[in-house]
């Protein structure tokens, strides 16, 4: 992982700030016991990059791709995040995706689209996407022990990294 790190800081500046969440309205739900330090952010061109394993005999069973296309300028982030046991990330969403890596604890995620509230466990060494646009969850550590997760973040440029909103109703926590 500190190889990643290393690549990511070497595309943008490297800028160690905490950055603490407000609700951008009354009815934006509040973050409690989480924290969120920036760790790098650097302003990425237009890309459509993709990668896939060779084809061969079993492809189908082996084959993976990733694939990464955005239109005009991005910036992205890479996000250290903590939640003491009981913290919560309060609803929000992204206006682009995130690829999350759970280092210590365990999250657990709920999607405001869901009417089950069905929870989504990850622990450390997990890793999880939040797809971004109209996609709002909220991000809870209902352990008994610290969370913390990385995430890196493709947003377009100059747009807000995070959209607070208001609980959906569907989780009654």
């Amino acid at each position: 992982m500190r190889r990643i790190l290393t690549y990511l800081v070497s595309l943008g500046a490297t800028i160690a700030a905490t950055v603490l969440y407000h609700p951008q309205s009354a009815s934006a739900t509040t973050p409690e016991g989480y924290t969120s330090t920036l760790l790098a952010m650097g302003r990425l061109s237009e890309m459509d990059a993709s990668n896939s394993l060779p084809h061969g005999p079993k492809a189908e069973e082996n084959e993976r791709q990733w694939m990464q296309r955005t239109q005009g300028m991005s910036d992205m982030y890479v996000q250290s995040n903590v939640w003491a046991p009981g913290g919560t990330t309060g609803w929000h969403s992204h206006p682009g995706q995130s690829l999350i890596i759970v280092t210590a604890g365990t999250v657990t995620e709920y999607e405001g689209h869901d009417s089950d509230c069905k929870p989504h466990v990850y622990k450390a060494g997990m890793g999880f996407v939040d797809l971004g646009g109209e996609h709002m969850h909220i991000l809870r550590n209902e352990g008994a022990v610290e969370a913390k997760t990385i995430a890196v973040q493709f947003v377009p440029a100059d747009a807000m990294r995070r959209i607070d909103v208001a609980d959906p109703g569907n989780c009654h926590f």
